[in-house]
């Protein structure tokens, strides 16, 4: 057991499903962040605050174990972790803007929601600071030398594209740094649920990033059904995936059609947007929806799959499945791609495991993480499925792995929908009182989502991305490639915006 998990393990322990929260007093804390720094430490999956405590998320690999802390926050104050563990820069800015709470000692004390727009200061906070002037403007990290030139982008970009600012230091065609700055699709979704009964919140967790509505609307619904000990009938929580695999498909059909595009290769992104077109109107056939969008709900599912609908998910898996091992052998033969793809954007090993990225973007450096796979889930722990694996890190690799993870979903899609349980498909909640962790692994990776209820109304919660732990990296990953090739390492990454403006 490593220093950290001992630390959090010996504090008191409060309600919270399914692994109980540990408290940890100040001093307790700033152990526990110390030793976050020692080699086998935990990994920090979130970090997250409410009016009055901040609250971690780890996991300790070796002990196969996942932690739960929390800390009361005193004096508008905390222990920074961002000094041991880089990846809590970010959500120590988040709290910071939402909540009010300063982390002590932190490496980044710059807003990171706020652009200085918003009416309150910590809207919320107990009591938020109405703004009686504007915020500075936004500042970035300092380029010295002669040589050194900054090439500003966005946050409003060419073509249809969510907001972002990507600040480039170059010598002349290199990217020596990349600095983002996020904010602009904050939509105060986390106090817009607050006061809500799970049913009525579930709406907003759909929208904290369109492209992976099914996997957010799981993970919310998984951790409101823990939160009141209720449990989804089983044919739901097989629709529950098989519509998480229809849009991780959706997805990387997509994604590796314009990595190719960025790369002026076109054949590739006409036929792989054909069957992604094909299989958003059979999800519109058989849910209601292209985008599943609503379609999960607390309790299970919003309404059975339609009649005929399991045929037209079946028809257009057919197609691809016929196309697919020949577009794959196009992208790998293809010697301009080639060029183009390997050895660009890599991200090393070591960096990945550092900030714990999961998803194709871990998996594709080396990070053997999928939640379906650990802590699991229901249903996928009675199906058969390869996670496959690769070292490179590079765009590439990035391609590849979504490549074999189209097979591998649509092997999944194919047995589920053969054997869909009988019965019903949603069940009431109780208006109880508890709190509760959901997981669901979405196409981007490990999407994990707390909340706490009081009188069957959420008091609290907290919404992670993937992309929290992802965007980082690909600021590491431009480094030492020309301008020119940043297209093709965004696109390879493809986080989401929205997904942490919150």
């Amino acid at each position: 057991m490593s220093g950290a998990a001992g630390i959090i393990r010996a504090a008191p322990a409060e309600p919270c499903q399914p692994w109980p929260r540990h408290h940890l007093l100040g001093e307790e804390w700033q152990a526990m962040a110390a030793a976050l720094g020692e080699a086998g430490a935990p990994s920090l999956l979130a970090l997250w605050a409410d009016a009055a405590r901040v609250y971690a998320l780890l996991h300790d690999a070796p002990a196969s174990a996942w932690l739960v802390a929390s800390t009361s926050v005193e004096d508008g104050r905390y222990r920074a972790l961002s000094p041991h563990r880089p990846a809590a820069a970010w959500f120590e800015r988040m709290i910071r803007d939402l909540w009010g709470h300063d982390a002590e000692g932190g490496r980044d004390g710059r807003p990171w929601l706020e652009h200085g727009r918003w009416p309150v200061i910590a809207p919320l906070s107990p009591r938020p600071v109405p703004r009686l002037s504007p915020a500075a403007p936004a500042s970035f990290l300092p380029v010295e030398g002669e040589d050194y030139h900054q090439i500003p982008v966005g946050p409003v970009h060419a073509g249809i594209i969510e907001p972002g600012h990507f600040r480039f230091s170059a010598l002349g065609e290199t990217v020596v740094r990349l600095e983002i700055r996020l904010g602009w699709l904050h939509k105060g979704t986390l106090g817009l649920m607050r006061g809500k009964s799970p049913r009525a919140a579930a709406r907003f967790a759909a929208r904290l990033s369109g492209d992976s509505t099914v996997a957010h609307s799981v993970a919310f619904a998984r951790a409101a059904e823990a939160a009141t000990l209720t449990e989804a009938p089983p044919r739901a929580i097989a629709l529950r995936a098989a519509m998480t695999e229809l849009e991780r498909v959706a997805n990387h059909l997509g994604d590796c059609g314009a990595i190719a595009g960025d790369a002026a290769f076109m054949f590739l992104p006409a036929r792989f947007g054909w069957h992604r077109e094909a299989l958003l109107r059979a999800a519109a056939v058989a849910f209601g929806h292209r985008l599943m969008m609503d379609a999960v709900v607390p309790g299970g599912v919003a309404a059975d799959i339609v009649p005929g609908g399991a045929e037209a998910i079946l028809r257009a898996l057919a197609a691809l499945e016929e196309e697919l091992p020949e577009l794959t052998r196009i992208y790998g033969d293809y010697a301009t791609l080639a060029d183009r793809l390997v050895g660009t954007g890599v991200v090393t090993p070591s960096l990945v495991a550092a900030f714990a990225a999961g998803g194709f973007v871990g998996r594709a450096a080396g990070r053997a993480f999928d939640l379906r796979r650990s802590p699991g889930y229901p249903p996928y722990d009675r199906l058969a499925f390869e996670v496959p694996l690769l070292a490179e890190g590079d765009v590439d690799a990035r391609v590849r792995l979504r490549l074999t993870e189209i097979g591998e979903s649509l092997r999944l899609l194919r047995a589920l929908l053969a054997d869909l349980p009988e019965g019903g498909v949603s069940v009431p909640l109780p208006q109880a009182a508890g709190e509760a962790i959901g997981w669901a692994e979405g196409f981007r990776g490990d999407i994990w989502h707390w909340l706490r209820l009081e009188g069957g109304q959420i008091a609290a919660v907290f919404m992670r991305d993937p992309s929290w732990l992802q965007w980082p990296l690909l600021e590491a990953a431009i480094g030492g490639n020309i301008v020119a090739d940043f297209p093709l390492c965004n696109k390879s990454f493809n986080c989401s915006y929205s997904g942490v403006d919150l």
